[in-house]
């Protein structure tokens, strides 16, 4: 009688494994950024899909097949808004999803960039813990019955923001404020720049497509020049030589990478938002330094 009852206990016990596996929430998040964000929120209680990757581009991204399954299978989706994933409403269609979407940027007041929203709110900290609120509330949402769970999540989550806010102004704070300007290739740092006061300048008669050509290097070092820019960031340019010929003639520091619209894989440099925004600042911080 006793193996009796260990049988059933163990049948019991096995019966129950996938009933509480499948109280996980299947979220989508349309690109890297958003799916950590997700996972700090949801924590043991989410399973979560970048649609794009790290090291993707959401920009140009092109859904598949295999996404629009991905859509249909989800409980939440998690998307930026702002025209940033201009794919994401005909996947929603194509996919038949019935899931709940939540929008990142619900409450944010959009900056204009070329007449149309800018996206990129998620470089401003502060933006970044309304993103937080939204995905909290979309998750409750979709389970009720985990609210108390993701609150904690997202509180705890907002402190770190809060603390890494706080350490961005620190930062730039140091930098003079004569020298808190930066060109960058990137168009993507506005709200970077309207938070904590770096002005970014676009090089002037350059594609971002292709490398630079003599002629387009001179007319950067003439822009130095005349704006008296210390640091520049050029990430399609892969001759070493040009780099030389910039700071030899200009006196600028040539700076690395700055991540601006995803994240890195695990062993990258940006593997989470919070890595990726320290990783931002240090390096134009070093670049800015006198």
């Amino acid at each position: 009688m006793r193996r009796l009852f260990g049988l059933i206990g163990l049948a019991l016990l096995l019966a129950s494994g996938p009933a509480r596996a499948a109280e996980r929430i299947n979220v989508v998040a349309s690109f890297s950024i958003l799916a950590d964000m997700v996972r700090n929120v949801g924590g043991n209680n989410v399973d979560v899909t970048a649609l794009v990757g790290p090291d993707g581009d959401a920009h140009v991204y092109a859904p598949t097949p295999a996404d629009a399954r991905k859509v249909a299978d989800a409980k939440l989706v998690v998307i930026n808004g702002l025209g940033f994933e201009g794919w994401m409403p005909r996947l929603l269609q194509a996919s038949g999803s019935k899931a709940l979407v939540a929008v990142a940027t619900k409450g944010i007041m959009p900056r204009k960039m070329g007449g149309h929203d800018d996206p990129h709110a998620w470089q401003s900290v502060a933006n970044a813990k309304i993103y937080v609120v939204n995905i909290r509330d979309g998750l409750i949402a979709a389970a009720p019955d985990q609210a108390a769970i993701f609150k904690a999540n997202a509180d705890a989550y907002l402190a770190k923001l809060e603390a890494l806010d706080r350490e961005v102004h620190e930062a730039v704070a140091k930098v003079p404020e004569a020298r808190r300007k930066v060109i960058s290739t990137h168009g993507a740092f506005g709200y970077f720049a309207d938070a904590y006061g770096v002005t970014f300048f676009s090089p002037l008669s350059v594609s971002t497509d292709s490398e630079p050509s003599a002629r387009d290097i001179a007319a950067i070092i003439a822009q130095i020049k005349l704006a008296k820019i210390p640091a520049v960031f050029l990430e399609n340019i892969s001759d070493p030589r040009l780099i030389e010929r910039i700071a030899a003639e200009t006196g600028a520091r040539v700076g690395g990478t700055l991540y601006s619209d995803g994240l890195t894989a695990e062993k990258g440099d940006a593997p989470t938002y919070i890595d990726m925004v320290r990783h931002n600042i240090k390096a134009l911080t070093s670049a800015l330094a006198e």
